[in-house]
């Protein structure tokens, strides 16, 4: 069992591994030069998963934010030429969000600054202990293990 500071211990290292891995993608994604935040990066990657051009409120219950975070987040990639406001076909009352063909081609280079952005923090790991955090962190944050991870 541990202790109380033991936890506390834990809980430090995951919020510094936290910060690390923000500092380390936002460098990437600067490299890359895609004038994108990482909150913008992550709106992108959520944006593409769904089926259909979502609602703000939708982005937001997605990303587990405030609707006014989505709000500022889309008015930076709607100025970049990233994403797009669209009204709703059944509904012109509801706004959708779109990728532009400029969002898509963002979303592939983002994949590569991300991709290198992980090979960065993970190096120092050996593919078993990869496949054990990639197991933790499952736990941690309640998701189903994916099958062929690859870590």
């Amino acid at each position: 069992m541990t202790t109380p500071d033991a936890d506390g211990l834990l809980a430090e290292q995951l919020l510094r591994l936290t910060r690390r891995v923000h500092r380390i993608q936002k460098r990437h994604l600067e490299q890359h030069a895609l004038g994108i935040t990482p909150a913008q990066s992550r709106l992108l990657r959520t944006l593409a998963h769904f089926g259909e051009p979502p609602r703000m409120a939708d982005l937001a219950e997605s990303l587990e934010v405030v609707p006014r975070a989505v709000t500022t987040l889309v008015d930076g990639l709607e100025a970049n030429g990233k994403v797009r406001r669209a009204p709703d076909p059944a509904n012109r009352r509801v706004i959708r969000i779109e990728l532009t063909d400029d969002g898509r081609k963002a979303l592939g280079e983002l994949r590569h600054a991300r991709r290198a952005a992980a090979e960065e923090i993970l190096a120092p790991l050996t593919g078993e202990q990869r496949e054990t955090l990639g197991g933790l962190l499952d736990t941690l944050v309640g998701t189903v293990p994916a099958q062929g991870r690859g870590r």
